[in-house]
């Protein structure tokens, strides 16, 4: 779902506009972007928090230190995240739970879910500043793991989840809806949201869905069957893996963060969340809040060469 939503701090006017800042440490660029985010913040009169784990690398004097936890984000109009799409997954697990929006600045090398690249860094910040942006709202999915019908896992996902092979090709049964699909020996199946199509699902084949689309994606990894196509259904369906007996382990992966084991015999059951993802989407900036379509060509560098467009009468 790509619900698209005004921006609305919802301060009064004696109230400081609150951003929380946060990094992929581990790369300098995103670093020295970090510092430079906080200051331009800070200068424009808004009030700056760095998590406690950060902060040393940040290093910004003026920034209000916090825990890593959902009191980060207390009365926060948004998080900017400097990094890959790694980092904002990450950032992701925080701001979800309260509703808080993300706006990514990319760092890395495909940075599907940024807004900005970091050489619009500056304009970005501005936009912010100014309240010049709007907010997306993007579908989540539940996954439960259950053995012998005992949960043995519970979280979400933004992308994807994932169950996979451990050492040796897995042997599984795809449900849709209560109604068996077909079996396959397999590297593993994905399932995808619309968000996700554009991440591991696209690397195992799977089609490219733009993210106004509701629905759900079904990807087999790798699988030695003759029917093995990926599938896009209703976002009312449920989705379930099951692991055949005396075959596996596999492993549930969710966004490529969170772990879990699934031995055999187990199921994994995924279905759309009620609790969505925000994402800011800036406004007035040539090279952001652009179509999907454009980001997909910018992204994948696309050749798109000899295009008129529509010809339009003198």
């Amino acid at each position: 779902m790509n619900t698209k939503l005004t921006a609305n701090t919802g301060l009064t006017a004696n109230t400081k506009r609150t951003v929380l800042v946060t990094a992929h440490t581990g790369r300098v660029a995103a670093v020295e972007s970090a510092r430079l985010v906080t200051n331009r913040l800070i200068g424009a009169g808004l009030n700056v928090r760095v998590l406690d784990s950060e902060a040393e690398e940040i290093g910004c004097a003026g920034a209000e230190v916090v825990p890593e936890n959902r009191a980060a984000l207390d009365e926060a109009e948004m998080i900017i995240v400097l990094g890959g799409d790694g980092t904002l997954l990450r950032a992701a697990e925080l701001a979800r739970p309260v509703g808080v929006p993300l706006l990514g600045v990319n760092l890395g090398h495909v940075g599907f879910l940024a807004e900005a690249e970091v050489e619009d860094l500056a304009a970005a910040v501005d936009r912010v500043v100014e309240g010049r942006y709007d907010v997306e709202e993007r579908m989540t999915v539940d996954v439960v793991a259950r053995l012998n019908g005992s949960v043995i896992a519970e979280t979400w996902a933004l992308n994807e989840a994932s169950v996979e092979k451990v050492d040796r090709m897995l042997e599984v049964v795809a449900e849709i809806d209560g109604r068996p699909l077909s079996r396959w020996g397999c590297d593993g199946v994905i399932c995808a949201t619309p968000t996700g199509s554009t991440a591991y699902a696209f690397s195992a084949g799977g089609p490219v869905v733009w993210p106004e689309v509701e629905a759900l994606l079904l990807v087999p990894n790798s699988a030695h069957a003759l029917f093995a196509r990926p599938l896009v259904v209703s976002p009312r369906s449920t989705l379930a893996v099951e692991i055949v007996p005396g075959t596996g382990p596999g492993v549930l992966w969710c966004d490529g963060r969170r772990r879990f084991d699934v031995p055999p015999a187990a199921r994994v059951e995924v279905r759309r969340s009620a609790v969505p993802v925000r994402l800011a989407r800036l406004l007035g900036v040539e090279t952001t809040g652009a179509p999907f379509t454009d980001r997909l060509v910018a992204k994948f560098e696309l050749p798109v060469e000899g295009w008129r467009g529509r010809v339009r009468p003198p």
